[in-house]
């Protein structure tokens, strides 16, 4: 005689087994969500932001020593600038004055270099005697940092060539003077605005 399986245990069976499935799908998944919450974030690179977007930080804008990179083009507008911003402010003022007027004539005067640091100053004379292979051959054309005059704001070179000329001509109309010889982009207030300029001196050593 055949027995006939009962359906009810068979049922029973299968709950069973679906319950334990169940429980270990269960467990499976705690054990990986402890897992992601243990696991350390990667470190974030030298150039990260913590910022909320995650975006890498934007690079340094105007250098703190007053140094301007090769290419840029600084005008004496550009205040944001330590160049520009810490020049003694009549001097920059009458600069400002030169560039709105060379600008009629068709003339960009663009700022290559203003206010220094010391430290920005030191590391110029520095390169200088390196170049020129002793300091009074550097001395020629960079000052010492007690002396350097755009250490105290009071002096701006000037480029390019076509604004250095523009302004050799016409600087004396603000008080800008061109001061050495041997540089024609080094301009500094030596004069009443529509005086006259005094004579150049040979060199920065002189």
């Amino acid at each position: 005689m055949h027995h006939m399986a009962n359906p009810a245990r068979r049922d029973v069976g299968r709950s069973g087994y679906f319950l334990v499935v169940g429980i270990t799908v269960a467990a499976l998944l705690l054990i990986l969500m402890a897992c992601a919450r243990a696991t350390p974030a990667p470190p974030s690179s030298p150039g990260a932001d913590p910022s909320a977007d995650g975006s890498p930080s934007e690079p340094p804008g105007a250098e703190e020593d007053g140094t301007v990179p090769d290419g840029a083009r600084l005008t004496p507008f550009d205040t944001e600038h330590p160049a520009v911003a810490n020049l003694e402010p009549w001097l920059l003022a009458a600069l400002q004055q030169a560039a709105e007027e060379a600008r009629e004539d068709g003339v960009e005067l663009l700022v290559t270099s203003g206010w220094r640091s010391e430290e920005h100053q030191r590391r110029l004379l520095e390169e200088a005697i390196e170049e020129y292979g002793s300091l009074e051959r550097a001395r020629e054309f960079v000052n010492t940092p007690e002396r350097s005059t755009h250490v105290s704001g009071e002096a701006v070179d000037i480029g390019p060539t076509d604004a250095d000329d523009w302004l050799i001509r016409n600087g004396s109309r603000y008080g800008l003077c061109q001061v050495y010889a041997n540089e024609m982009w080094h301009f500094e207030l030596l004069t009443e605005p529509g005086g006259t300029c005094p004579p150049l001196r040979e060199d920065a050593a002189g």
